[in-house]
Parts: structure tokens; C-alpha cells; sequence
């Protein structure tokens, strides 16, 4: 893995998988055709496009979270395509994860500038993070700019909002102590950092934000499962993402959109959403992208025995996110193109420095080229879901 967000939380999972027999269900009934195909016929009678989806969702909402599995080519694409609807719809910052708040000042004169520099976006994301090679996170810079160049003298600017810090990788010592860990992140816990960005950003303000983040901090209203040798269960309830930190600070006004994705195992390895009933249901569309509630329908009641439900009992879709987007099969999906001018010659140096410390990437590269191997495999999505069942 690459990404920070991911790293961190990938490892608390490993962690978690030690203790989950004392709370493991048992996996539910899969869909006979007949179920699959009245799901099917539902969604199809009532069902919006992803992106009608979204902006429905910000008629109530003032912050919409998408929640990604990194680095997949159809939702960039989506979160790209959804730029001008957005402005159309008076709703004008996008947020990423993926961006370091310290360099905003740079990126609103990227975006808004008479020439678009893709130089200068390569070394904004560089400072965030020296992996984040993909070319289409890039792209939303590109996007927001022509969107503006299009505008009329004087109208509003669209803006991309960096949710992030700079963190200090270049300071890890190896070794995961709080200590050690202070130093990496100075400014404090990532998702705290974010959640006060947007509330001095958009809430503040009394703006409307769309965001796009890895999955576990976009949870709102669910609490992801960590080890806890002296819990309940032998597990304990983390409500300090992002996005819990948002509903707290905008009751009501936050909503989580699971773009689809494997869900992570119990044991280990990734599974299909709801034991592989989305999949059965969203055979019955031939193709067709769809937006749709999991709160207060039948496709929110489907049953999910992931490493989601852990330390839940009876546990359901709707208790993950407020609503999901299906855009094509888990089989079908493409990871990122790597921009080949991201990592030279001249910045590997600094890159070597301050490669993020992830499982899988231990120990570090020693060359660029090495690097750039392990960044392949991972947006090689045949190798990535090589396990899911």
C-alpha cells in the first residue's frame, strides 16, 4: 500500500483479526434468483444515476463523503464528471483527502490561474504525499480549471479543497510508539486536522462540500471495530473519523456514500458486500449505473458478515452508510494510470526520505524503480483482488 489513510487502517484491521472469533455471526443466507431479481426490479423502477445520486443528496446535506477504495480509474471519473454538475447546482468546493492544507493557497492559484501548470500539480501532491503518483487525482486540479477558465468575468471560482497536512515521514523512526508517532503526525490525529479544515472552510461559512476520501474516514454514523483485550467482546468502537467528527459538528447534515467495493474479511482476505447479494442484485440491471439510499429500504436491510460487522449483532448495510453507487462489477474495475513524470531522478532523493511507512512496502525501496514496482502492483487490480471471495 501507498496511501497513508489506508496503511494505518489496514493495520488496525490485522490487529483486529485476532480477536473477532468471540464475535463472529453466523454468515448469512445468500439470495435465491427470485430475491436477487424483485431487488433488481426495484432498484430499476426507482433507481437515479450516480451522479443525480449525489446531488440529490446535498438537497438536505451540506457535506457529502465519498467513500473510495484507492486509486480506481471509474471514480475519479465520477468524482471529475460531477465537478460542473456540481457548480450548476450552487455547490462549489470539492474536498480530498488527498492534499496538504498548508499548499492551499498554491492550489486555489493553480486552479483558477490563466494557464493550468501540470508541474505544479505534480509537486502540490508530491507534498502530500511522494507516492500519490495517479494521474487522475491530478485530473480534478485540471477539471476545477477548466471549469473556471469557462466561467464569465467575475463569476464564482470552483474550488478543491486540501483536507490534509504535511506529515512527517522523513521523522519515523520505525518503531510505532506514540512518541514516535507524534513526530510523523505534529499537528495531531489526520481525521481531527480534516474535520477542523472543513469546519473552518465550509461549515463556518454556511458552504456545501463534496468529499472524497478512503472509506473508513468517511463513516458517519458507524463506529469501525478495533481490538480491545479488555472489551466487551474483545473489541471496542472507534467513532473519530472524519466523518463521525463531522456529524457531530453538522447533526443531520453529513452523509456517507459507499462507492462499491470489496469489504474487508474477518479473517483476513476481502469479501463481497453483503456476502455477495449487491452482486446477485446488480446483475439484474445489465450494466446499468445506479445511486440509491441504504436507510429505510430493502437494499439497506440486506445482512453483511464482514470485518464491518464486527462487535455488532444483526448487523446491516444501512448501519455502514447512508447510501451506495454502483458503477460496474468488482472484475471490471481498472486501477489508476501512474504519471511517469511524478518520480525523477532529481526528486527521488526526498521521496526516499519521506516514503510513508506501510505494510508492504518493508523495507523501503531502495530505488526509484523499486518504488514504482510496488505502486504498479497495487493499481494492478487483478493482483490487488487476488483474495476476495
Amino acid at each position: 500500500m501507498i496511501g497513508a489513510s489506508r496503511g494505518i487502517s489496514l493495520a488496525c484491521i490485522g490487529l483486529a483479526l485476532l480477536v473477532v472469533a468471540a464475535t463472529t455471526l453466523a454468515t448469512p443466507r445468500p439470495l435465491t434468483a427470485a430475491e436477487a431479481a424483485t431487488l433488481s426490479q426495484g432498484l430499476a423502477n426507482v433507481v437515479t444515476t450516480p451522479e443525480q445520486y449525489v446531488l440529490r443528496k446535498f438537497e438536505r446535506a451540506d457535506v457529502v463523503l465519498l467513500a473510495e477504495d484507492h486509486a480506481l480509474q471509474h471514480n475519479l471519473k465520477l468524482a471529475q464528471r460531477l465537478i460542473p454538475l456540481l457548480y450548476r447546482a450552487g455547490i462549489y468546493n470539492f474536498g480530498m483527502e488527498f492534499g496538504a492544507s498548508e499548499d492551499q493557497a498554491a492550489l486555489d492559484t493553480l486552479v483558477t490561474g490563466a494557464k493550468y501548470d501540470e508541474s505544479v500539480a505534480r509537486r502540490l501532491m508530491f507534498n502530500y504525499n511522494v507516492g500519490w503518483v495517479f494521474k487522475e487525482y491530478m485530473d480534478i486540479y485540471r477539471v476545477a480549471w477548466e471549469l473556471n477558465r469557462s466561467l464569465p468575468a467575475g463569476a464564482r471560482k470552483f474550488r478543491i479543497l486540501n483536507l490534509s497536512y504535511r506529515y512527517d515521514f522523513a521523522a519515523f523512526t520505525g518503531a510505532r510508539t506514540p512518541a514516535a508517532m507524534a513526530k510523523v503526525y505534529y499537528k495531531g490525529p489526520a481525521d481531527a486536522h480534516r474535520a477542523e479544515v472543513v469546519q473552518r472552510e465550509i461549515l463556518a461559512r454556511g458552504e456545501k462540500l463534496l468529499v472524497l476520501t478512503g472509506t473508513v474516514h468517511a463513516f458517519t454514523r458507524y463506529a469501525m471495530p478495533m481490538p480491545d483485550y479488555n472489551g466487551e467482546g474483545f473489541v471496542r468502537l472507534d467513532d473519530r473519523h472524519l466523518g463521525n467528527r463531522l456529524l457531530k459538528l453538522a447533526p443531520g447534515k453529513v452523509v456517507t456514500i459507499l462507492l462499491h467495493q470489496p469489504f474487508p474479511g474477518k479473517f483476513g482476505g476481502q469479501v463481497r458486500p453483503a456476502n455477495g447479494a449487491l452482486d446477485q442484485v446488480f446483475t439484474g440491471l445489465k450494466g446499468r449505473r445506479v445511486g440509491f439510499d441504504l436507510v429505510g429500504t430493502p437494499m439497506g436491510e440486506l445482512a453483511d458478515d464482514s470485518y464491518y460487522a464486527t462487535g455488532y449483532s444483526d448487523f446491516r448495510l444501512r448501519d455502514l452508510a447512508d447510501g451506495y453507487i454502483y458503477e460496474m462489477p468488482i472484475e471490471n474495475f481498472r486501477g489508476c494510470e501512474i504519471d511517469e513524470a511524478f518520480l525523477t531522478d532529481q526528486n527521488w532523493p526526498q521521496a526516499q526520505r519521506e516514503l510513508p511507512d506501510f505494510p508492504g512496502i518493508n523495507p523501503k525501496p531502495a530505488t526509484r524503480q523499486q518504488y514504482l514496482d510496488k505502486i504498479r502492483e497495487y493499481v494492478d487490480t487483478r493482483q490487488r483482488y487476488r483474495d476476495l471471495n
